[in-house]
């Protein structure tokens, strides 16, 4: 998961022309975070994937595409096995609304990768 990203990241930077003590001067932050996002040691804090989405000119989900299949995985075996609910019917139709918003997301991602 992490070594996807931290190949993408590193093409970016590279492609972008950017050094590693660049994109730490743009990001606030020491070169050497730069070396661990790049080695896949360490992911990135939210304010920093923002940077980095306008740094490169790319959105969350392209800059972290590998995580987001691994987590749609994940969360269409969760799904799959969710446990009942007993409480009222609103907190089971608003419930049920949810977890069917949601199955259909994962469906349609599916659908974007074929």
């Amino acid at each position: 998961m992490h070594s996807s990203f931290a190949h993408d990241l590193k093409t970016a930077r590279r492609r972008s022309g950017l050094s590693q003590a660049d994109c730490g001067h743009l990001l606030g932050i020491a070169k050497r975070r730069v070396s661990a996002f790049e080695s896949g040691k360490v992911l990135p804090s939210v304010p920093e994937i923002c940077s980095l989405s306008l740094i490169f000119g790319r959105t969350f989900e392209s800059l972290f595409s590998s995580v987001f299949l691994e987590v749609r995985t994940e969360l269409r075996a969760r799904l799959a096995t969710m446990p009942s609910q007993a409480s009222g019917w609103l907190g089971r139709f608003n419930r049920r609304h949810t977890l069917n918003t949601l199955a259909e997301r994962l469906e349609d991602s599916r659908m974007h990768r074929a």
